[in-house]
């Protein structure tokens, strides 16, 4: 791979249209603070505007996704300080993002780090993957969309637990529940994740992300209103060139050749 610029707390590496970001705080065990968030975004947004890239990967090390938020900086805060560090500017930035991304999780994925995960649209897991919201433990709740996001994707009763234990769950549990997308061996996470999204790739640019704006449209609307929106982005693609590539390469039985317009 073809490695970018370095960062101070972020690895951003390239392989034809797939990108991988790896979080580089292995001495904290990728702990999320502002600087590694800012970084985040910044390479992130910077990956979603660049037509060669169609999906990307976010990871960590074999040990951990990512800990937790860094607690230090957190500690000798108050309500106010909070307020006005705007510290979820940047999960907004990444909640916006248009083309896929995907985590590949193994070790520690807790707190912070299993919000980011969640951030994600889809989740490869290692076997030894644990996922979960210790924030009880410490007097707060997650704050970067940890009770919204298990709820969605848990149910009410299995998030009520998680979120107020603490107890993290395992990649096992956590794919029996809906959470991921898959659970692996260890030596093999970030080769599937990355798998995963050299398939997703291949596909036309302008309907993977327009289905991943419409699967993301149900968790936010009826289903009526779901419906609706699904049928305007159906409807938008057949003025792509990638529709007509595509039908024709169908008729023609052929390899189509996606551009993305």
């Amino acid at each position: 791979m073809a490695q970018q610029p370095p960062h101070e707390n972020i690895l951003v590496e390239r392989e034809g249209p797939v990108a991988t970001v790896r979080l580089n705080r292995p001495q904290a065990l990728n702990a999320l603070n502002s600087a590694l968030m800012t970084e985040l975004a910044d390479a992130l947004e910077g990956l979603d505007a660049d037509d060669a890239i169609r999906c990307t990967v976010l990871t960590g090390n074999e040990r951990a996704f990512a800990a937790g938020a860094d607690i230090k900086e957190m500690a000798g805060a108050s309500a106010i300080d909070m307020l006005q560090r705007q510290r979820f500017t940047q999960w907004e930035r990444i909640r916006k993002l248009r083309k896929p991304l995907i985590a590949a999780v193994s070790g520690f994925c807790l707190g912070g780090g299993n919000e980011l995960a969640m951030c994600c649209d889809m989740i490869v897991a290692s076997e030894s993957a644990r996922f979960g919201q210790p924030e009880i433990n410490i007097g707060i709740i997650p704050g970067a969309g940890g009770t919204q996001r298990l709820t969605r994707a848990l149910g009410k009763a299995r998030a009520m637990e998680i979120v107020l234990t603490g107890r993290p769950i395992t990649a096992r549990e956590a794919y029996a529940a809906g959470l991921v997308t898959k659970v692996v061996p260890v030596e093999v996470y970030l080769d599937e994740a990355l798998a995963l999204a050299r398939e997703i790739a291949a596909k036309p640019p302008l309907a993977v992300q327009l289905g991943k704006d419409a699967v993301l449209k149900a968790f936010d609307t009826t289903i009526e209103q779901g419906l609706d929106y699904e049928r305007k982005n159906f409807y938008l693609l057949f003025a792509s060139e990638d529709m007509r590539e595509g039908m024709a390469a169908f008729v023609e039985k052929r390899r189509p050749d996606f551009k993305g317009r």
